[in-house]
């Protein structure tokens, strides 16, 4: 059973977050919190699999509320998928450095939302082309010169090749394809990798192959 903190000031669309959610056989909702400060509270209390947090809200934002979260060695198998108005949010990027699986608009498909729930307990990413983009954007901006081979000393030319192609956004079938591996040798070249070099999740995996150098900004098209 999958568990679920929903993390957001309006009642309303915690209600139908909870009205979905709750109708699945494999996930449930937890609890529920309408500020950061009582999202922190009800994580250290119920260690849910998996939080839903909405960036804008009072006492505590959810970008402050995740750093606290994921920075918690106690609370390291709780996942955080941020919820944002727009895609293009500018918090994105903070988001991502923050230690977020992943983000959802609030008015995503019932249907993507459940898939988004399974795929990051499952140890998935969840960044859609268009938060990817908006990342490399980010890191073009911001990036000084990479020392690509302090980070990246540890790895094999393998997983070289697979972060890179995580790093551009290819889900593991994708590099499966790619590689011509099955998607479990896939899936167990990232899992190694991420433990290398000590990435909580996918989407940190995503940052440390911008800032190593091994994907450069533009190589998405």
């Amino acid at each position: 059973m999958i568990r679920v903190l929903l993390a957001d000031d309006q009642s309303l669309v915690r209600a139908g977050f909870r009205a979905l959610l709750d109708a699945q056989p494999d996930i449930e909702v937890a609890g529920e919190a309408p500020d950061g400060e009582a999202a922190l509270r009800k994580v250290r209390e119920l260690r849910p699999d998996i939080v839903l947090m909405d960036i804008r809200m009072p006492l505590l934002d959810g970008l402050a509320a995740t750093r606290r979260i994921t920075e918690d060695p106690a609370l390291k198998e709780v996942k955080v998928v941020m919820l944002t108005t727009f895609e293009l949010d500018a918090y994105v990027f903070e988001a991502i450095r923050s230690g977020a699986s992943g983000f959802l608009v609030k008015d995503t498909e019932p249907e993507e939302l459940l898939r988004a729930v399974r795929a990051v307990v499952d140890g998935d990413a969840l960044l859609s082309p268009g938060v990817t983009r908006r990342l490399i954007a980010e890191f073009a901006a911001r990036s000084k010169e990479p020392e690509a081979e302090g980070v990246l000393a540890g790895l094999t030319e393998r997983e070289r090749e697979v972060m890179a192609l995580v790093g551009i956004g290819l889900s593991n079938e994708e590099i499966a394809r790619r590689l011509v591996v099955s998607p479990l040798t896939a899936k167990t070249h990232v899992s190694r990798t991420m433990v290398k070099l000590g990435a909580r999740d996918r989407a940190q995996l995503v940052v440390l192959a911008y800032e190593s150098g091994l994907v450069r900004p533009g190589w998405l098209g």
